[in-house]
């Protein structure tokens, strides 16, 4: 009889999909530039709702924001605008889907002076993975506070240190898998 691996208490449900999400993406170590982005993006579609949300949602969101192409989506005019807000299969909440598309901008903006939106995240960290004492994750941090600080300087918005602490964790940024979780420190092999 093959049991369950013990996850952490968020993942024990009975959803699969959370539970595949846990087990190989949250809290691995992201150094791609746009999957970042993107998870920030998603995470900001989170602000006042759940992550199941979300993540039930994700293929219609990528479906619907090209994939998540910052030079696609720096595009959207006012037409794709009200194209999203009636898309059944998002969040449809026009003050998110605009501040993704001036995130994208931003994206597009760094990246032509030379910026790095992967180098930009990690360098809150010097590039690494902060660990978290896997007895409890707080909602913010300091860390997340400031990066929260630097991401509203520069435009964005849906960040504020809640949201960029669930996105740290998301992406490996921290690792806050509970001490008994299997994936404890997966940042480690990563």
């Amino acid at each position: 009889m093959n049991q369950a691996p013990h996850r952490c208490p968020w993942a024990n449900g009975d959803d699969a999909l959370m539970a595949k999400y846990h087990d190989e993406e949250w809290g691995v170590p992201q150094r791609d530039a746009r999957l970042l982005w993107e998870m920030l993006m998603l995470e900001g579609f989170q602000a006042g709702l759940s992550w199941r949300t979300v993540l039930h949602k994700r293929e219609a969101f990528r479906k619907a924001f090209a994939g998540f192409d910052p030079g696609k989506v720096a595009r959207f005019g006012a037409p794709q605008v009200e194209r999203l807000v009636q898309d059944p299969g998002i969040i449809r909440s026009r003050a998110k889907i605009e501040a993704t598309i001036a995130a994208a901008k931003i994206y597009c903006d760094m990246q032509e002076r030379g910026e790095d939106f992967a180098d930009f995240c990690w360098s809150f960290t010097g590039g690494k993975v902060l660990r978290g004492d896997g007895r409890s994750a707080p909602a913010s941090t300091p860390k997340a506070e400031e990066i929260s600080k630097e991401l509203k300087r520069r435009g964005f918005k849906f960040v504020g240190p809640v949201i960029v602490y669930a996105w740290m964790q998301a992406v490996g940024i921290v690792d806050d898998h509970a001490r008994n979780c299997f994936r404890r420190e997966v940042s480690l092999r990563a």
